[in-house]
């Protein structure tokens, strides 16, 4: 009789060749979510969600609106606290916005046939479509579908929906917002404007991942993507209407006296707005003074939900190269908190252990 972990495996294979991901199940209609998705029941969401009053800081970054000086203070504010914020006044243009959203919705609607070819588990490809990364390694697979673009990518490599307008979505963020954000970054840090961008190299190397949460039958029972942290720099995410982001924050109660134990709290969509978060990197360059947050999204009975992170890395050719070490500004920081590692290492890591235990693993 075979085991259960080799029925298991067997679901998986069938899925997986399949090529038709989560969206092929919802297309078939179905209306209980297959056993490979559902997840242990301490890691989903509580029935009764822990009550609050913590909101996601949304910082105006429009020149009209927010001084400099008010700017960086909100950001080190935010990057020091809760890691994530979202941000209004961007210079992102809406219709660039609304461009790539539509964009990564049009290429997972496609019929199958034509989202076949780009669908891999091969990482030496620089664009993959694919349903669930670690498919195979996961306790669980997730309610998601992704199409990954490691930028540059040759336009043949780029499926049709996205090959104009990804580029140029990148672009409009590494050229323009990015540098923004890590002037301010390093500002909050005491550091010259673009001392994150040039001497560390935040902005060499961006990839977007597009993406796409079926409506979920049963979403008590499965997520659409797990609790993590991001192995990079910085991430800047646009995500449509529908919502199901949440971040793990330590709440406390009005008075400030107790702290009570970490809650999920959600990211709500705010019209024309990206959020940001920090990376792993970011946390330990910044010497744990900012903080890479775990967060997730949880399943939806409404849907599609589409969102596109963008993430700051290094470019893959120098990942084993590139340097992550503390930037220790004055004595009064108390000498370095974290130990000199490589991009490489921490992405390794960030897939084999969880997020606390990988950052715990370069403290000194």
């Amino acid at each position: 009789m075979a085991s259960a972990d080799h029925l298991r495996t067997l679901d998986l294979k069938a899925f997986d060749e399949t090529r038709a991901g989560v969206k092929g199940l919802a297309d078939a209609g179905v209306t209980a979510v297959p056993s490979i998705f559902h997840h242990p029941p301490e890691s989903l969401p509580d029935a009764a969600p822990q009550p609050h009053r913590f909101t996601v800081p949304v910082i105006d970054l429009s020149a009209a609106v927010t001084t400099r000086a008010a700017a960086v203070a909100q950001v080190r504010e935010a990057a020091e606290t809760v890691g994530f914020f979202q941000v209004v006044g961007h210079g992102v243009p809406e219709a660039a916005t609304a461009a790539m959203l539509a964009a990564a919705r049009g290429f997972f609607e496609e019929p199958v046939e034509a989202k076949a070819p780009y669908y891999t588990r091969d990482l030496g490809r620089r664009v993959r479509y694919q349903s669930n990364l670690n498919l195979f390694k996961s306790r669980a697979a997730n309610w998601r579908d992704t199409l990954f673009m490691e930028l540059p990518a040759a336009p043949e490599e780029m499926p049709a929906a996205c090959r104009s307008v990804a580029p140029e979505y990148a672009r409009l963020l590494q050229q323009g917002l990015g540098r923004t954000l890590l002037g301010l970054l390093s500002e909050a840090l005491g550091l010259r404007p673009g001392h994150l961008e040039e001497e560390h190299g935040c902005l060499e190397g961006v990839s977007l991942a597009c993406h796409y949460y079926p409506a979920c039958p049963e979403p008590h029972l499965t997520l659409g993507t797990p609790r993590h942290s991001d192995a990079d720099f910085l991430t800047v995410l646009l995500q449509d209407a529908v919502g199901g982001l949440q971040i793990l924050v330590d709440l406390e109660d009005e008075d400030g006296a107790e702290r009570k134990q970490p809650a999920w709290v959600d990211v709500p969509p705010v019209a024309g707005a990206l959020v940001v978060n920090v990376g792993d990197f970011l946390q330990i360059m910044s010497n744990g003074r900012f903080k890479s947050v775990e967060h997730r999204v949880v399943a939806n009975a409404v849907g599609p939900r589409v969102s596109v992170a963008c993430f700051f890395r290094t470019d893959r050719t120098a990942a084993s190269t590139t340097v992550i070490e503390p930037i220790v500004v004055t004595d009064g920081d108390g000498g370095a908190r974290y130990s000199s590692t490589t991009a490489e290492e921490v992405v390794q890591r960030h897939y084999k252990v969880s997020s606390a235990l990988q950052q715990q693993h370069f403290r000194l």
